[in-house]
């Protein structure tokens, strides 16, 4: 087996403690190679845990950790320790980045049923019409009226709508990367995955709290966080008291604030979605 193959040549060499990153990191910035091999030999098999969790998605697991890799290197480069990130989740963060950008740039992972793409686009055309003639973004009622059609129906295909579109919108600027590509999947973690998690959520909690609590509030519920379970634009607005519409505004802005927020910590949208 080639993956058992590799395995077996990059050996096992345990994960740096936070002292060794910053260390090793130090001298690395510095242009000593030992160092800069040292932190991405003690990574490899960081990539291949995450390059696991990207199978079936179109590329073979040995081409998933050759990507991965190449983030594993890009984040060595870029690292800055005196910012108080860990290695680790900072690294993560690139591996996912460059994985998930070759996945993309093979194929699309979300595919649907044809007979649904055309009854979606039916939907979202008739959306778009509406809008125009009514100032503002149609409900499910109205998009059902003006179709004859079940609102059930129509409200059942606009929720399938947004949950691609939770998936598949970009977060602004020049990222292709959405706001869920940075939780990880709790399902498929291991325990050796748990202290890289967990910083990076902590991260994610203690940037949330830095937008206003419209936005924040907004932002959570839309995407699962803070206890919340993700809901779309409609129920939000049901649970706040606001429209649609006024719930899909706030949440353009807090993402928006959110990039904001990423850059004055050394962070683009690049190096932290899958990026």
């Amino acid at each position: 087996d080639a993956t058992q193959l590799y395995l077996g040549e990059i050996g096992y060499s345990p994960l740096l403690t936070a002292e060794e990153e910053v260390y090793f990191a130090r001298r690395a910035l510095r242009g000593d190679v030992a160092s800069r091999r040292r932190m991405i030999e003690s990574n490899l098999r960081l990539v291949v845990k995450i390059a696991r969790r990207y199978g079936n998605r179109g590329l073979a697991l040995l081409d998933l950790i050759e990507e991965g890799n190449l983030g594993l290197i890009r984040a060595v480069e870029k690292f800055d320790p005196e910012r108080g990130f860990r290695f680790s989740t900072y690294a993560t963060w690139w591996i996912r980045q460059t994985i998930e950008r070759a996945i993309m740039n093979q194929t699309r992972t979300i595919r649907l049923p044809i007979h649904i793409v055309k009854e979606l686009n039916v939907y979202l055309r008739t959306a778009r019409e509406l809008s125009h003639k009514l100032d503002h973004e149609p409900s499910a009622e109205e998009i059902a009226e003006q179709l004859d059609k079940p609102v059930d129906d129509v409200s059942r295909m606009l929720r399938l709508n947004e949950r691609i579109t939770s998936v598949d919108t970009p977060l602004g600027g020049d990222s292709e990367k959405a706001l869920l590509d940075i939780l990880a999947d709790e399902k498929e973690n291991g325990p050796e995955d748990t202290t890289q998690d967990d910083d990076m959520k902590q991260s994610i909690v203690k940037w949330l709290f830095e937008l206003n609590a419209k936005q924040r509030e907004v932002l959570a519920r839309r995407f699962g966080l803070l206890g919340y379970e993700a809901a779309t634009l409609e129920d939000v607005g049901r649970e706040i008291g606001l429209t649609r519409e006024r719930v899909r505004q706030i949440q353009v802005e807090g993402l928006r604030r959110l990039r904001e927020i990423l850059q004055t910590q050394g962070l683009n949208i690049e190096a932290l979605f899958r990026e």
